[in-house]
């Protein structure tokens, strides 16, 4: 009996997990800036895994600091973040 408690309170305990314990998600996008003209690779953490959602999330957040995004290169998670911040330089998780 006493197995079949904590079998149960497992079971129990790891169904009421917090969804934040899924894999963080990020986008590397490319945007401009008119006044003075400028171009910049960055990356982005972002809600949603999904390139369409997730171009919405970027365009708005580079929006609010002036930026035109130009388009979302692709949606990744943890696994090819170290990869990209040379490139994205200062731009890396900025917004």
């Amino acid at each position: 009996m006493t197995r079949f408690i904590a079998s149960l309170t497992l079971v129990f305990m790891t169904l009421t997990l917090p969804v934040s314990a899924q894999a963080a998600c990020y986008a590397d996008y490319k945007a401009k800036r008119d006044q003075p003209y400028e171009l910049h690779y960055g990356v982005m953490q972002v809600s949603a895994c999904d390139k369409g959602a997730a171009t919405e999330e970027v365009r708005g957040r580079l929006a609010q600091a002036g930026w035109v995004l130009l388009n979302v290169v692709s949606v990744f998670d943890d696994g090819g973040l170290a990869d990209r911040k040379a490139n994205a330089g200062p731009y890396y998780l900025r917004f």
